[in-house]
């Protein structure tokens, strides 16, 4: 097996395995995280496996990622209140899954993240 098949997050996107979708298109699933960190913790994915952010530089995707991720908050009804959209990427960063993907977190008050 190669990365990409071994990869929950490809299994994911090709409907392999189960999550709670919340959106989906051609290039990207957005779904609920398993552990989530506020009321609202959805992971915005690419349908491509991309090991992290800093194996990409198509702008057109990151930009679809991030557009995506604040539809979804705001949907949620959080655009006044706010939200936080970020990207781990690497082992220090703190990536947990070798996929690059985009948490949207809401619902609580959030500290600063460093």
């Amino acid at each position: 097996m190669n990365g990409a098949t071994e990869c929950i997050f490809c299994r994911i996107a090709s409907g392999e395995a189960r999550a709670e979708l919340v959106t989906e298109d051609d290039r990207l699933v957005a779904f609920k995280d398993a552990h989530p960190r506020g009321p609202l913790h959805v992971l915005v994915i690419p349908r491509e496996h991309i090991t992290s952010l800093a194996d990409t530089e198509d702008e057109p995707l990151i930009g679809h990622l991030f557009a995506t991720a604040a539809r979804i908050a705001k949907a949620a009804g959080y655009a006044e209140r706010g939200f936080r959209v970020f990207a781990n990427s690497g082992a220090d960063g703190g990536q947990l899954v070798p996929h690059l993907h985009v948490h949207v977190v809401a619902g609580r008050r959030l500290g600063d993240p460093a």
